[in-house]
């Protein structure tokens, strides 16, 4: 065994094993699919072992949009034994949200990737501001059952999620309160259309990023396998304890919880860009 070679990789694994449990936990809490723990935590830790930063922030994004696949089946699971899932609502949304990630995981390579990280940032500024301030309600909310409406916004939030590698509740979650869900609902409704927008942006970024130069080992695309397995299954598993906690808070707690995460992990994003 090349005990030099399990040195220097046991960081990473250690690193992406927190980062499952932490992003399941959010995931199943904010109806999120994990995507924006994961994927600072993923560009991080690959910046860190000396990995290409022209193609790191794809990696990080396709391989978030893959390990939702798993959370986001668990948590919507998890919602729906709850009764928090609109079944309605999916029916409408996934057509349109499945052609916009796919949309937007293809054209993804040619954005570089400190332009993703600075649209991760603004998206997730901008979405903690609308939770707390309901701005979308006001300009959407006399549009809730206009079907085109919910079409038109399930592409957007499509094509943004593929591009901030999130399972879309960040946009998900804001837009079906807007059209005037609770935030429970929402939160179930969102980690269920989570799955359908991992599939389709995962597909995207795995042939944008096929023969790119200059991946991490394990890389297929820009999906790479070992933080796929790592995260993916700690992920899947501790999912449905964040929903039981969803449940136990009230709207107005998870909607702050909500808020001051995305605020983190906005910050976290912009810091990274400027440091760079």
């Amino acid at each position: 065994m090349d005990w030099g070679l399990v040195a220097s990789y046991w960081p990473f694994a250690l690193a992406m094993g927190i980062t499952g449990v932490l992003s399941g936990v959010a995931a199943g809490l904010l109806g999120i699919g994990g995507g924006a723990v994961i994927v600072p935590a993923l560009a991080n830790s690959l910046l860190l072992m000396g990995y290409d930063p022209a193609v790191v922030q794809h990696v990080a994004v396709g391989t978030s949009l893959a390990i939702i696949i798993p959370t986001g089946i668990m948590s919507a699971r998890a919602h729906h034994k709850r009764g928090a899932l609109d079944v309605g609502v999916l029916k409408l949304w996934v057509p349109f949200i499945v052609a916009g990630t796919f949309i937007g995981g293809l054209l993804a390579g040619w954005f570089s990737g400190d332009l993703l990280r600075i649209v991760f940032a603004v998206l997730a500024f901008l979405i903690a501001a609308n939770i707390i301030f309901s701005f979308q309600t006001k300009l959407m909310g006399h549009l809730k059952d206009v079907a085109w409406v919910h079409r038109l916004s399930a592409f957007v939030v499509g094509y943004l999620s593929s591009l901030m590698g999130i399972g879309g509740g960040s946009l998900t979650v804001p837009t079906l309160l807007a059209f005037g869900r609770t935030m429970h609902n929402a939160v179930g409704t969102s980690a269920a259309i989570g799955v359908a927008i991992a599939v389709s942006g995962t597909a995207g970024f795995l042939i944008s990023g096929w023969g790119a130069a200059d991946l991490p080992p394990g890389s297929v695309g820009f999906i790479n396998l070992p933080a796929l397995a790592l995260v993916g299954i700690l992920a899947a598993i501790f999912a449905p304890a964040g929903a039981a906690l969803a449940h136990r808070l009230d709207q107005k707690t998870l909607k702050y919880v909500f808020a001051a995460f995305l605020t983190v992990v906005g910050t976290n994003m912009l810091w990274t860009v400027l440091q760079g």
